[in-house]
């Protein structure tokens, strides 16, 4: 199966758009043998089906991911209201959500379970402390079941999250990171934030993008190896980091996804330290 230096390479399940046969269809094509497994239909009616399907399956899940109904991507505003656990008019679903996926997680024997927590705000002492608890809610749970639980890169610096992950001390909250995600909502450096967030990192997504030109709208995904990330500085420095998880392949933009996903595949195949 395919490696890159050594790390496992995986796939975003939800970046091909398919159900869990033809996933792993496309997986024996592409040669991974690694999964990042979006588990909310599991969640959903057919749940059973679905994780019936996922067992029969001879990959490994490299984590687990979960997102909620309510997230509106449309624009940088849009899912700064709308994103992770932040909005109070859909906690109680977005909870149960979370809650169910770390017990999917726990019973298919993965080890970690990633989301987009949504946006951190320390301005707002109200809001902050809502925030603070309930990720606490959300990685007492996932501790009870042996999940570490990751935070994606996302809407915040590196030292912003640094600062949260510090203040919340939990042993069983770690990151996902996801280099694209810094370009493209233009929070830093991904090298750079690589190395502030190295203590927690545990799982990465491949992705790039290009900076936006317009300030406030979103940068531009484009395929690994063709934007501002830097690919090979950039898993040179996973390596000096000591990163020793999985690289998921990430792609959620263009009209070949296979294509771009192979394209990244190879690439990673193809680097060496």
């Amino acid at each position: 199966m395919r490696t890159c230096n050594d790390w496992p390479v995986s796939v975003c399940s939800w970046s091909l758009k398919q159900d869990v046969h033809e996933l792993a269809e496309s997986m024996r094509k592409l040669d991974i043998g690694y999964v990042n497994l979006a588990v909310r239909p599991a969640l959903q009616e057919g749940g059973e089906k679905f994780l019936q399907a996922v067992r029969e399956q001879d990959w490994t899940i490299s984590s687990t991911m979960i997102d909620f109904p309510c997230e509106d991507y449309s624009t940088l505003e849009s899912i700064k209201k709308t994103g992770g656990i932040g909005p109070d008019e859909h906690w109680d679903e977005n909870r149960e959500l979370a809650l169910g996926a770390i017990d999917v997680t726990a019973e298919l024997g993965a080890k970690y379970l990633l989301m987009h927590a949504g946006f951190i705000d320390h301005t707002q002492p109200e809001y902050a402390k809502k925030f603070y608890d309930r990720i606490r809610l959300l990685a007492d749970a996932a501790a009870e079941k042996n999940v570490k639980f990751l935070l994606e890169t996302g809407q915040e610096t590196a030292e912003e999250l640094k600062h949260f992950l510090e203040k919340m001390d939990h042993p069983a909250l770690k990151v996902n990171f996801d280099p694209a995600n810094m370009i493209l909502y233009d929070k830093g450096n991904p090298l750079e934030a690589i190395k502030v967030l190295a203590p927690w990192i545990k799982h990465v997504h491949i992705k790039d993008a290009l900076l936006t030109k317009t300030p406030g709208t979103w940068g531009i995904e484009v395929p690994w190896g063709e934007g501002e990330v830097d690919s090979d500085a950039f898993l040179r420095t996973l390596k000096e980091i000591g990163f020793d998880g999985a690289l998921a392949i990430e792609r959620e933009a263009g009209d070949d996804r296979f294509g771009d996903i192979k394209k990244a595949a190879e690439r990673l195949s193809a680097f060496k330290a």
